[in-house]
């Protein structure tokens, strides 16, 4: 069969657009053939693969001879055939004209990989299909389609703070120039694309040198084959701080470092991973970077503004008031007037009739009891309750009122 007898062999996803897909979702489609005259067809048929491949080449010399080492792993996450034509041992014949052939298959229910593109691997999802003919080459056609798995930060692991505190002794040569400390918090560890992460971090420059505070986003990917890992890393987001002077102390109260748009977080794959991390660090001269990592997951599904309201409140005041703990004074102070903590919007919110859900204290006591001492002695005066909250003993004869 020539070639000219094929008018046009094509492969349509019904997701034309952006075609994203999650586990256990229907991938169909057609095949579209168009033949100029009658043809005999031996066997047409439809593949559905997923497939994460980390391949790279590493050269050793060996004497006067460069060896090189392959190192390449590879796990298919599904495998789906249908065949359109079927090859029952005869020739089918097709009449000249448009011939189309709908197919679909199932993606499996357990857990797939987001895909992916990297420098030494991939997840990839594709369809293909082949069309066999008697006496000429087989013909294929191939479509990629983008499969997410997602990720919701809505759970109790994601919604949890994340802090840490490092310090280093600054020195050049033999020389000590003092000590330098960092202690940074998020609110939570889960975020998605877009959003604003609040740093707060205290830098206490005890050195007899002036320091530069910055904040990073970094981006891991990590190829594992043979027992063997190459990373690759990268800088999505920066934020600088202001110079820092010798014997002197630095405060972010929830400076801003915005997300940019990335990929999610990869960490259920075997051979490859996408990892990210808030990187605080000091810059001090003529000596190396103190850097705290605190760990991020990027997630799909977004903070749900309602539904986990619980959690979110109960972050945010771990995130604004653990700070006061870091800075309170030995001898306690006066508490701050009502005017001076609660601003005319929040007192509004507050005498508003629309009813407010609980507050999920979960986990409270695997918090130090410190703590919720420093945090409660700046919480504002309670609002108001028909409840008692003086009852009166059960004993007590009640008060007549009509006497």
């Amino acid at each position: 069969m020539s070639f000219k007898t094929i008018k046009s062999f094509k492969l349509e996803l019904e997701r034309q657009d952006n075609s994203v897909y999650a586990r256990g979702e229907v991938v169909s489609g057609k095949v579209i053939l168009e033949l100029n005259r009658e043809t005999n067809v031996q066997c047409m048929k439809v593949l559905g693969r997923g497939i994460a491949t980390v391949h790279w080449l590493e050269n050793r010399s060996v004497g006067m001879n460069s060896v090189y080492n392959d190192y390449t792993s590879k796990i298919t996450y599904f495998r789906k055939r249908q065949h359109l034509v079927r090859d029952n041992g005869e020739l089918t014949l097709l009449s000249a004209g448009r011939h189309e052939f709908p197919f679909s298959f199932q993606l499996p229910e357990e857990t797939l990989v987001t895909s992916f593109e990297g420098k030494h691997g991939s997840i990839r999802y594709w369809v293909k299909v082949k069309l066999h003919r008697p006496w000429s080459t087989v013909k294929k056609i191939k479509k990629e389609f983008t499969v997410i798995e997602p990720i919701d930060i809505n759970t109790p692991a994601l919604l949890a703070p994340q802090a840490g505190t490092k310090d280093k002794m600054a020195r050049v040569w033999y020389r000590n120039f003092g000590q330098v400390s960092i202690t940074a918090k998020i609110d939570r560890k889960g975020y998605t694309p877009g959003e604003v992460i609040p740093v707060f971090a205290e830098f206490d420059n005890a050195t007899s040198r002036s320091v530069v505070p910055k904040a990073y986003i970094t981006q891991t990917q990590t190829f594992i084959a043979r027992g063997t890992m190459k990373q690759k890393r990268a800088v999505v987001a920066t934020l600088s701080g202001d110079l820092v002077g010798a014997r002197r102390r630095e405060t972010w109260h929830g400076r801003a470092i915005k997300i940019p748009p990335v990929g999610p977080s990869i960490l259920q794959c075997r051979i490859i991973k996408v990892e990210y991390m808030l990187r605080v660090c000091v810059d001090v001269p003529g000596t190396s970077k103190l850097s705290l990592e605190l760990p991020l997951v990027m997630g799909t599904i977004p903070l749900h503004p309602f539904g986990s309201r619980t959690s979110s409140v109960s972050s945010q005041y771990s995130v604004n008031l653990e700070w006061l703990r870091m800075a309170i004074p030995e001898q306690p102070e006066p508490p701050p007037d009502y005017s001076s903590v609660v601003t005319d919007e929040e007192a509004g919110l507050q005498n508003s009739t629309a009813p407010r859900p609980e507050e999920d204290f979960s986990g409270i006591l695997e918090r130090p009891l410190t703590a919720f001492i420093q945090e409660f002695r700046f919480r504002p005066p309670p609002m108001y309750s028909e409840v008692d909250p003086n009852p009166q003993p059960i004993n007590m004869r009640p008060r007549c009122m009509t006497c």
